[in-house]
């Protein structure tokens, strides 16, 4: 997580400064160094659920957590859903139901707890974005990336834990902290420009991408029970939306 978080605060800034932005009011700099930590840890789960679990699992239920947070932050600031939406947080409990039901009897599908996490983490984050003011862009996501960046080495002092592993991925890494950059700015816009409910339940339909590359690429098997709950999660995001 580090490097592709350090490549991508040097984006921000860099283009920050080509850009001549002028630094961020301190209040939207704390907003983005909150939504910073919070996105962070979300990943930090992510990637436990990952290794610990089954992609095709992790990545909805955490997509259900991460919407339902900043719609129900939505309807508290900017009034209640409507019937469709209020439909699509029973599917989204539907969903989390099916994707958690047992492998086998007296079991739970492995990484589920750190789904969950996960989950608050990315909702979280989606909702402190929020706050960021309108002329704020680059600045306050790069905070974001420094808060992130330092929090990790600090805790990777504390543990005693290799701050970059042997022969790492680079590649694969660079374009990670590319990917970081376009969907933290664009999700920024989003905010800025719409909805908090409707950018965040557009940026969760990144389970369905996730069960899709985890099938074609990894080969993941998912019982017949569970595929029904990913594209009834998938379902829920797409009636919050409308």
């Amino acid at each position: 997580m580090l490097i592709p978080y350090v490549i991508s605060f040097t984006i921000l800034v860099s283009t920050a400064l080509f850009r001549r932005e002028p630094i961020s009011q301190p209040a939207d700099l704390m907003w983005g160094a909150l939504a910073g930590i919070l996105v962070m840890a979300g990943y930090g789960f992510l990637l436990h659920g990952f290794t610990s679990g089954r992609m095709g699992i992790v990545a909805p239920v955490s997509g259900v957590l991460a919407t339902a947070i900043p719609v129900i932050f939505a309807a508290i600031t900017e009034g209640l859903p409507r019937g469709l939406q209020l439909l699509g947080f029973g599917l989204a409990l539907v969903s989390i139901w099916m994707l958690s039901r047992p492998e086998k009897f007296g079991s739970r599908p492995a990484g589920l707890g750190m789904a969950l996490l996960a989950g608050v983490g990315f909702g979280g984050f989606f909702t402190a974005l929020d706050q960021v003011g309108e002329d704020a862009i680059f600045w306050p996501l790069a905070a974001g990336r420094l808060t992130a960046c330092v929090l990790m080495v600090a805790y990777a002092f504390s543990a005693r834990h290799s701050l970059i592993p042997q022969d790492p991925p680079l590649v694969l890494l660079v374009l990670l902290g590319l990917l970081d950059v376009g969907g933290n700015l664009f999700f920024l816009l989003a905010v800025q420009t719409g909805r908090l409910d409707v950018a965040a339940v557009l940026a969760s339909l990144y389970p369905a991408v996730t069960a899709i590359l985890a099938w074609l690429i990894t080969k993941e098997h998912m019982a017949r029970l569970q595929v029904i709950g990913t594209l009834v999660a998938v379902l829920a995001i797409a009636l919050i939306t409308i």
